[in-house]
């Protein structure tokens, strides 16, 4: 009945960390996932159709793996954000954060009072292991909860600096497609002007000394992401994995469809 965060332990040690997304709303798959040896998972409350429910069955799963359970939440919404962390979320990835009373915002979310706005169940709720582990739980705060704000924007990379000095952030984690599409290149992640953007974010993440966490897309896989400092790296969802391993299977009889 762990309730360390073992993903801010790797972070602390200077370790890079590999995660993968979860759309799939599956325990059996998310239990595959972090017995391979996942780092961490984000459970996606924005672009997967996951709900509160079944993302406990999820986390259950994870508990016998060493893979620390990150949730993202479909908005900025602290009512939203207290129900993650409620039931067990480690950290919350807070998407389309553009300037630093955003940040704020979000940060306070994922803190109780004085210092933020979430309500308190602590005794009862799961995070606590239903109150079994509340003296643990409560001693560990606010470090056990990574909050980690998208810039994923033209607008949030403007402010960045500004957003960058907001108490309470762990991590800036870019978000490039949302990136790309506010400049009006949606998912040209290869175009130079993207690239100079997302360069100009990465640059001041680093010299902050924040953690920085991102997505490989096209033209920047894995190993490049690793080569510029990024300390979380996404490169795969349960659903992509299973995509991908379909269609190299049934390539190798001749067989299968391709990806359009």
């Amino acid at each position: 009945m762990d309730v360390r965060n073992k993903l801010r332990e790797r972070l602390v040690a200077g370790e890079q960390s590999v995660g993968c997304w979860i759309h799939m709303c599956s325990n059996i798959a998310t239990e595959v996932i972090g017995l391979a040896g996942f780092d961490f998972v984000v459970i996606d409350h924005e672009h997967g159709p996951n709900e509160m429910l079944n993302s406990i069955s999820l986390m259950q799963a994870l508990s016998a793996t060493e893979c620390t359970p990150i949730m993202r939440a479909p908005w900025n919404d602290h009512v939203y954000i207290k129900r993650m962390l409620d039931i067990g979320a480690q950290g919350i990835i807070i998407p389309s954060v553009d300037t630093a009373d955003q940040a704020r915002a979000a940060v306070a979310a994922c803190r109780f009072p004085p210092d933020g706005v979430r309500g308190a169940a602590y005794p009862l709720v799961r995070a606590s292991k239903f109150g079994f582990k509340t003296t643990e739980y409560m001693d560990g705060l606010p470090e056990n909860i990574l909050v980690m704000c998208q810039i994923e924007s033209a607008t949030a990379v403007k402010n960045i600096d500004e957003i960058i000095a907001v108490e309470g952030i762990d991590v800036l984690f870019i978000g490039p497609l949302d990136m790309s599409a506010s400049m009006g290149i949606i998912g040209q992640t290869e175009n130079p002007d993207f690239i100079e953007m997302r360069a100009r974010a990465e640059k001041a993440i680093k010299a902050a000394g924040k953690w920085m966490g991102g997505l490989a897309v096209k033209g920047d896989p894995v190993d490049a992401m690793r080569d510029r400092g990024y300390d979380l790296i996404t490169g795969v969802s349960d659903a992509s994995l299973i995509r991908d391993a379909a269609i190299a299977h049934l390539g190798s009889l001749g067989r299968g469809n391709k990806l359009g």
